[in-house]
Formats: C-alpha cells, structure tokens, sequence
C-alpha cells in the first residue's frame, strides 16, 4: 500500500512503514508545510495515497464532500512516533488492507481495537 504521512507526525514513520514492505512519503518531501488540509487531501486521491495523520480535519474533510478516497489512518492518543506505536500500527493497518484498499478511515488509539467506517461517509 501508499502511504502519505502529513506533517503533523514524524518522517521516521516513512522508515517504519517502508521496513513492513509499503510505500511511504512524508508530505515534507512531496509539498510545502503551509498546505492546507484540503491540499494535501487531494494530493493524496490524485496519487493514490493512504493519508496517516493525527489531524481530525481529514475525516471532517471526506464528510463534507462525501469522497470515497483518499483513505485515512488517524492515530489517536500520544506518543505517536513509530518506536512506541509501530509494533500496534502496522498490525492495525494490515489487518484491514482490503477496506482501506476501497475506501475508509481507520482509527487507532491504545484501546488495540481498530475501527474502521468505510467511505463515503453520509
């Protein structure tokens, strides 16, 4: 899968998704740090990446305009860099590839129970 990781979070995590075999870019190296939301959303449709962010504008922003993609991982709970949180993340995210594949937004936090709503929100 291909991974977008926005600003709000560290570029290591570009290493930790890499090491599990999925593509990832950091927006730092695709686009300015002043884009707004809405920017890197549809940066992330156009080329097909799965956002992963921290930023609650993301699933608002598919709610408004009721899109199908792009998907979105939205890490909830701190710390959210990749030496603590990794080992529960890249699980998560494996566990439902076909969904976010199709269209979703899926939430991890340190309950360890993914959830997944599948888009278009209505």
């Amino acid at each position: 899968m291909r991974f977008l990781i926005d600003m709000n979070l560290t570029p290591r995590w570009v290493q930790r998704l890499s090491a599990a075999g999925h593509v990832a870019e950091h927006w730092s190296s695709v686009g300015p740090a002043t884009a707004t939301d809405h920017l890197i959303c549809d940066y992330a449709r156009k080329h097909d990446f799965t956002l992963i962010t921290n930023d609650l504008d993301f699933p608002q922003i598919l709610a408004h305009t009721e899109k199908a993609k792009p998907s979105v991982v939205l890490l909830r709970g701190e710390p959210l860099i990749p030496e603590i949180r990794g080992d529960s993340v890249v699980p998560a995210i494996e566990g439902c590839l076909a969904e976010l594949s199709a269209g979703a937004i899926l939430t991890i936090d340190w309950s360890n129970r993914p959830r997944v709503h599948l888009l278009p929100l209505r």
